[in-house]
């Protein structure tokens, strides 16, 4: 009885953690995730969940490799918003949406790109971009 009690709470904390949608590669001056009304100093190898959101200060910039293998780089005095990230690792299928409020961001596509051209976006305060190709780069003023 109290491994079944153990099991299913276990499974309830499990299930309220949310999955890593990458990883910080790369870090340096000020930059931070806000998560959860939280703010939380970027270290290489932390994780990247959706709903985060990266802030750049000044001189900060972060890079930070997905699960599909998607790379993007944020310059200074950036913000970009990870509104929905999922992705299957078996069949490369996928969503990725994220806002750049302000700032820079440079993006090569990964997997589920290759898999589903339209499954990546890229939202800015003028407009929305659909990423089909491979490479790209935006700047916010």
């Amino acid at each position: 009885m109290r491994w079944t009690i153990a099991v299913v709470l276990l499974g309830f904390a499990s299930a309220g953690l949310a999955a890593d949608a990458g990883e910080i590669k790369t870090a340096s001056g000020a930059v931070h995730l806000e998560r959860a009304g939280k703010k939380l100093p970027v270290k290489v190898g932390m994780a990247v969940q959706q709903s985060d959101t990266l802030v750049t200060g000044a001189d900060g910039s972060a890079g930070i490799t997905f699960t599909d293998n998607s790379l993007l780089s944020v310059g200074p005095n950036s913000v970009l918003a990870i509104d929905k990230y999922a992705f299957d690792t078996t069949t490369h299928a996928g969503q990725f949406d994220a806002s750049l409020k302000k700032g820079t961001l440079a993006v090569i596509s990964g997997k589920m790109v290759k898999q589903s051209p339209e499954a990546m976006r890229v939202r800015t305060p003028s407009s929305i971009m659909g990423v089909r190709g491979t490479e790209f780069v935006v700047k916010v003023d």
